[in-house]
């Protein structure tokens, strides 16, 4: 731990430091990520003696137990928030070892952390981290070194959305030597998190061995590099801008993409459609060389052929002229139960949900939920030829992958069960309709979160 001293008679927090909290977004309460370290240390003392709203303060604190002193760092947050009268919530995480080695731990911890962060936010909540300028160097010299574009070269943004709330970074503009000085004159207290000084993690490297010598050089390496991130992020903003005017005339109200428009366009604004199309469903967008090469195969491979891209969680397939987003993801086991008038009926992504006419005072039937199996059929239309299920989903255009997900729902009766409902396409008539003939209607809904 490194301690504190006295500070001068006279001393008051600047303008400098307390604006940025000073002039945060509005909010219903206020969290501040707290590691006990020097950075985190200084903004909970900003908070404590800048902020005078009426929203509630608190402070989280995330124990990795990843290093020797975690313990003893969590007892000291405690002390420092129990003195301030700041409130902590303490969260202890498991950080599971990744199979590529050392690396691989920083990200690992990074995810466990915002999972808890994510999960803890309420909607009106903000929630304060303590990055600064030489945070964001190493950001953007860690990111160039990766190989990223624009929009990761634009390092930190200031603020994001995070869960249902906000995370704000106050200091991300002011030096870490500037942090550690005035840190020094209020003689405040933190605690050093040994892990920083072991060279084997990327950032600690560009921490110790790059970035001071750059300094030499360059002493103005943090207002020359945060420079160059302002102008990358405003170009990664012209680019979605981009994205979403092309999205206009290149996508549907199914959030698919139009190959043929999408090829009329260059290579460079493909795959900044793309990327952003990918990105808007939250997907991380895979790391290729051959941009050119994958856009080329998705748009030009012949009929016969089933070209494909895939990322973490997701993959791209074309098929009928459109380009579809695929989520992984299992196939539910098959289902048996009583429904509940308006419970949802959770399968996979989808929802179910029974609505009882008003004069209905019998219980729905039971039902069961699976994917095709082979040979179902249905009618279509009442009084109607009946249809193999499996050919009227390639009629409407249903692709091959999401034919083998649909749910079929069967609704048991005295002498067999029969179909009644295939995804959100049909329904029968029986469960239908404003005033359905069985006095219970169905909705089926993709996408149920």
């Amino acid at each position: 731990m490194t301690p504190g001293g006295k500070p001068a008679p006279s001393f008051t927090w600047p303008d400098r430091l307390c604006d940025p909290v000073r002039s945060l977004p509005d909010h219903q309460r206020l969290w501040v990520a707290f590691s006990g370290g020097l950075d985190s240390t200084v903004l909970l003392h900003l908070v404590h003696h800048c902020h005078h709203r009426t929203a509630p303060v608190r402070a989280i604190h995330i124990n990795h137990q990843l290093q020797p002193n975690a313990d003893q760092t969590e007892r000291f947050c405690q002390r420092e928030c129990q003195a301030l009268d700041i409130p902590l919530t303490v969260e202890r995480v498991t950080v599971p070892v990744p199979a590529e080695g050392v690396g691989g731990i920083e990200e690992a911890a990074r995810h466990a952390r915002y999972q808890v962060f994510e999960a803890l936010l309420a909607p009106g909540d903000l929630l304060l981290m303590a990055h600064h300028a030489d945070d964001q160097v190493e950001t953007v010299l860690f990111r160039l070194l990766r190989g990223s574009g624009v929009r990761g070269l634009g390092g930190m943004p200031r603020q994001r959305r995070l869960g249902r709330g906000r995370l704000v970074r106050p200091l991300l503009m002011l030096d870490r030597a500037e942090l550690d000085a005035w840190a020094r004159s209020v003689g405040l207290s933190w605690v050093d998190d040994p892990s920083n000084q072991d060279p084997r993690f990327d950032r600690n490297y560009l921490r110790q061995a790059v970035t001071p010598e750059l300094r030499k050089r360059w002493p103005e390496l943090n207002r020359r590099v945060l420079q160059s991130a302002s102008a990358c992020a405003d170009s990664a903003q012209l680019n979605k801008r981009l994205a979403e005017l092309q999205w206009r005339d290149c996508g549907d109200d199914q959030g698919r993409l139009r190959v043929a428009s999408l090829a009329a366009l260059s290579v460079p604004e493909q795959k900044n459609l793309v990327a952003w199309w990918i990105g808007r469903a939250g997907y991380p967008l895979p790391v290729r060389r051959d941009w050119a090469q994958v856009l080329d195969e998705l748009l030009t491979a012949g009929e016969d052929r089933q070209p494909e891209l895939a990322g973490d969680g997701f993959c791209v397939r074309r098929y009928r002229g459109y380009l579809y987003l695929v989520p992984d993801g299992e196939i539910p086991e098959p289902m048996c139960l009583t429904p509940v008038s308006g419970q949802d009926i959770r399968w996979g992504s989808w929802c179910l949900t029974w609505c009882a006419a008003a004069s209905e005072k019998n219980a729905p039937p039971a039902i069961r939920i699976s994917t095709r199996q082979g040979g179902e059929r249905f009618r279509p239309c009442p009084g109607g030829p009946s249809r193999p299920v499996k050919k009227w989903l390639q009629e409407q255009g249903v692709p091959p992958w999401e034919r083998a997900r649909i749910p079929l729902v069967f609704a048991a009766s005295d002498r067999a069960e029969s179909l009644i409902a295939i995804g959100d396409l049909w329904c029968s008539e029986q469960y239908s309709g404003s005033a359905p003939a069985a006095g219970w209607r169905l909705v089926v809904r993709r996408d149920c979160d």
